[in-house]
């Protein structure tokens, strides 16, 4: 069984998610595929970024949203990890990427590559972010029929049910992966920083959604079921009903050897990782 390697939010572990060395390093680290998240900037121009806030991964604050491209420009994206950057990976100035910067540094690979972009969302859906990114890939040469730019394969994922059917009315549904979750309601509470009753409250809402994005994945309406390795661990009967069914399994995030040996066991033909190089030795001694 071929087991592709993703590679989340670039070498994540490595160097700080989403800048130029992660993805630069997830390619030398032999990842087959690379995965990244969506914002809109205030002008327009969709940038790498997986929070709404600029407060976790920058030396910014405040909503990415209410920035422009050249502001954001000026803050630091990378010195938050820790990791210091080799001269060849850039300068702190040029780690933020949008995303035909992505595009283009996936075109220097000398192999075929993978794309997964996730949309997401908050309270709200938007169909906004999803049509700016397929404008941004069709100026780019991205047809929705194959959904391959050059060398680069482009697959689309979002945990939000209403994104994912936004999207099968536009894309082929082999390209569409439905993300699924395992909720637990402390985590829930203490994520939405309220009391018990709004955790309960929340995870009951994020509980239906979920209901209906595995009814998309049994329809075949996504054909990559995209679960978290927890999930899967806590419905693997669901995990068996999709390989037998022929959908493909991307779960996330696999970066010890464990979850590998069972995603392995489960039939997983995609695994996405922090740790690419580790999981690819991971799959090596296998």
């Amino acid at each position: 069984m071929t087991v592709q390697i993703y590679a989340h939010r670039g070498s994540s572990a490595a160097y700080a998610e989403h800048t130029r060395a992660a993805y630069l390093q997830a390619l030398s680290d032999g990842a087959d595929g690379v995965e990244c998240d969506l914002h809109l900037t205030a002008d327009g121009e969709l940038i790498l970024l997986h929070d709404e806030n600029l407060d976790r991964t920058s030396n910014g604050t405040g909503p990415v949203s209410t920035k422009t491209l050249a502001q954001l420009r000026e803050l630091d994206f990378s010195s938050w990890h820790g990791a210091t950057v080799p001269a060849e990976y850039g300068t702190t100035e040029n780690q933020l990427l949008t995303l035909p910067e992505l595009l283009e540094i996936l075109a220097g690979a000398d192999r075929p590559i993978g794309l997964a972009i996730e949309f997401k969302y908050g309270t709200k859906f938007s169909p906004r972010l999803i049509e700016t990114t397929l404008a941004t890939l069709r100026r780019l040469g991205w047809t929705p029929e194959t959904s391959v730019v050059g060398n680069i394969e482009i697959s689309f994922m979002s945990f939000r049910p209403s994104a994912v059917k936004y999207l099968a009315a536009r894309i082929p549904r082999a390209h569409l992966c439905q993300l699924l979750e395992l909720i637990d309601v402390k985590s829930v509470t203490k994520k939405f920083r309220g009391g018990p009753l709004v955790g309960q409250l929340v995870a009951f809402v994020m509980r239906r959604a979920r209901a209906v994005g595995e009814k998309l994945v049994n329809d075949g309406v996504a054909h990559l079921a995209g679960p978290g390795v927890e999930y899967l661990r806590t419905y693997p009967d669901n995990g068996e009903k999709w390989v037998r069914e022929g959908r493909t399994m991307r779960v996330w995030t696999v970066d010890s050897p464990e979850d590998l040996a069972f995603c392995l066991r489960s039939g997983v033909t995609q695994v996405t990782t922090n740790k690419p190089r580790e999981i690819r030795a991971g799959l090596d001694g296998m």
